[in-house]
């Protein structure tokens, strides 16, 4: 069994425009001040990060290596999720989408989608650049809007979903092939894969390409009410990347899994800082760390309530806590009798 590396933190959250926030170097200091071992990069970030110069440059990225180093951090994944999010977005989320995407191609769906799979690339060649083995992202979605099957959903439109969806993603997995790092897609609500059947249909679509695999956010399957845990049992081989993220499902008499259109600390299903939700993150270390999952638990900071830097502070000691160091030997071998097959063969009653 391997251990799982961590503490890691997802900064996409945590930048802002105000110190320590607003540079790598400063934001590097206050993580690793309050316990991360490790940093998950928002790709799209510049205050703190240039992605088309990390795929250029490995003189850069040599550079960012090194302020993360200055801190006794490493640098976990690449983060890609607003850029994935354009590879296949429906029109009816234009406007809404529309500032994920860089000014030029703003108002333009056409010249966007191309930005966000060129985007895509550019993060294959960077990761290759880092040597990293693994990329954090979404998959987009052609057919969210379409997911309660009313109106009735036409024949064949789920598959002609899935069949696009796979043909926008092949080059983008195979650039990744090429550089040795793996696409994990963040399964979440607004994603066509948004869950195990899902991901399996792209799967499927796309020849079990070996390079698409699985970010794990049991958070977004407690509000979905899947069984995050059987999750990791069925899906552990292409489970490549680990956002630990707490949260709570509390159904009413008045409001269910959709909402009710209601405000996060209204819903019924809600994010919150890591302790504070429902989920069982003891069986899911165990679990993870079984099943030898060779990445890093990084945490994700999401919560309606708490202020995120108690929410950071408090998540990098509770993942410390969770983390298995895997024993070198067997609790019974101090009882065990050595290995002989004479003796073995004498005990089966055999000659």
């Amino acid at each position: 069994m391997k251990q799982i590396k961590g503490p890691g933190i997802f900064l996409a959250q945590f930048a802002s425009d105000e110190a320590p926030f607003n540079d790598l170097n400063s934001i590097c200091e206050w993580a690793s001040s309050i316990g991360f071992k490790g940093i998950q990069m928002p790709s799209w970030d510049k205050r703190l990060f240039n992605l088309e110069l990390a795929a250029e440059s490995q003189d850069y990225c040599q550079e960012v290596t090194g302020t993360l180093a200055n801190h006794g951090l490493e640098l976990t994944e690449l983060s890609t999720h607003l850029q994935g999010q354009l590879v296949a977005s429906h029109p009816a989320y234009d406007t809404m989408f529309d500032g994920f995407a860089d000014e030029s191609v703003r108002n333009n769906p056409e010249a966007r989608t191309e930005w966000a799979i060129n985007q895509m690339h550019l993060a294959a060649k960077a990761s290759g650049n880092f040597g990293l083995k693994s990329h954090a992202s979404f998959s987009g979605a052609l057919l969210w809007q379409t997911f309660y099957p009313w109106p009735q959903r036409p024949a064949g439109l789920v598959e002609a979903g899935f069949n696009e969806l796979a043909k926008r993603w092949t080059p983008i997995l195979n650039s990744f092939d090429e550089n040795g790092c793996d696409v994990c897609y963040e399964l979440h609500p607004g994603e066509d894969l948004h869950d195990g059947i899902t991901f399996e249909m792209f799967l499927k679509e796309v020849n079990n390409h070996p390079r698409a695999n699985i970010l794990y956010d049991p958070s977004h399957f407690i509000l979905q009410q899947l069984d995050y845990l059987a999750f990791i049992d069925i899906y552990h081989e292409r489970i490549k990347a680990f956002h630990v993220k707490d949260a709570e499902f509390r159904p009413s008499g008045k409001m269910g899994v959709y909402g009710g259109y209601q405000p996060w600390i209204n819903r019924p299903g809600r994010f919150r800082s890591l302790g504070d939700g429902q989920i069982d993150f003891k069986d899911i270390f165990s679990k993870m760390t079984a099943n030898d999952f060779d990445g890093w638990a990084v945490m994700e900071w999401e919560c309606c309530m708490k202020h995120p830097e108690d929410g950071a502070r408090e998540g990098a000691k509770f993942i410390s806590d969770h983390l298995i160091r895997p024993t070198d030997k067997a609790f019974d071998d101090f009882a065990g009798s050595g290995a002989d097959d004479e003796l073995n063969r004498s005990i089966l009653g055999l000659k």
